[in-house]
Order: structure tokens, then C-alpha cells, then sequence
């Protein structure tokens, strides 16, 4: 299971298209050199990189990451077993993806609907 037990305590992912470094180091808990570090080793994350050399991710990067973190640090795998059980088609088949995105989508539009229900004055 790619899902981390503490995964509830993570924050819930914004609705916004980009993130900062600061912004994902935050969002996933863990430090921003532990990200470029990342990027180097896993081929699946590659922020936009803009003016300055700053790096955007993206929903789907916050994703990967999170799913990197629950492999390291929940689950006790390498580098290198992260990264296979990364590139085997185990883990785009797997439905912890889909069940965090889902949860991800429950709690926003939630939101929303507590924004529709408050009463304009």
C-alpha cells in the first residue's frame, strides 16, 4: 500500500496549479534540499523550472512525492527500490493513488459546498 498511516496528518494539497519548493516542502513534509535531491534521482519528478532557475510542481509532482515519502520513510524501501517499485507498473495501477486523489476532491468540494451554503448578508 502506497498510502502512508500518517497520511491524514499531511495537509490537504491546495487547488492551485503550481507550487513553490517551500510550498511542496510543506505540503509533504520534508525539506526543500530533500526535493532537489529527489528530482535528480527519481525521473518521475521534474518541476517546471522558470525564471531564476525557480521550480514549480505540480498537483501530480505533489503526488509522486508524496507517494516517494510514504516508500522511504513508511514502508522502509531504498533509493533504489523506490525507484523500481516507481517505474514497475505496480504503483500507476495502484488504487491509493486514486483513493487519495478522491479524498483530495471530497474535502474540496466540501468546501465548496460550505461556501454555497453560507448565507450572502
Amino acid at each position: 500500500m502506497l498510502e502512508p498511516s500518517h497520511n491524514n496528518e499531511l495537509p490537504t494539497i491546495p487547488g492551485k496549479r503550481y507550487f513553490t519548493i517551500g510550498e511542496v516542502a510543506e505540503l509533504c513534509a520534508v525539506k526543500a534540499h530533500v526535493l532537489r535531491y529527489w528530482e535528480q534521482e527519481f525521473p518521475q519528478l521534474s518541476p517546471v523550472k522558470r525564471r531564476g532557475n525557480r521550480r514549480y510542481y505540480q498537483r501530480a509532482d505533489v503526488i509522486t512525492i508524496r507517494q516517494i515519502r510514504s516508500l522511504l520513510y513508511d514502508q522502509g524501501y531504498t533509493i533504489g527500490g523506490a525507484k523500481q517499485k516507481l517505474s514497475s507498473h505496480e504503483v500507476k495501477d495502484d488504487t491509493s493513488q486514486y483513493k487519495q486523489l478522491i479524498r483530495q476532491m471530497i474535502t474540496e468540494l466540501e468546501d465548496v459546498l460550505d461556501v454555497l451554503n453560507t448565507p450572502v448578508k
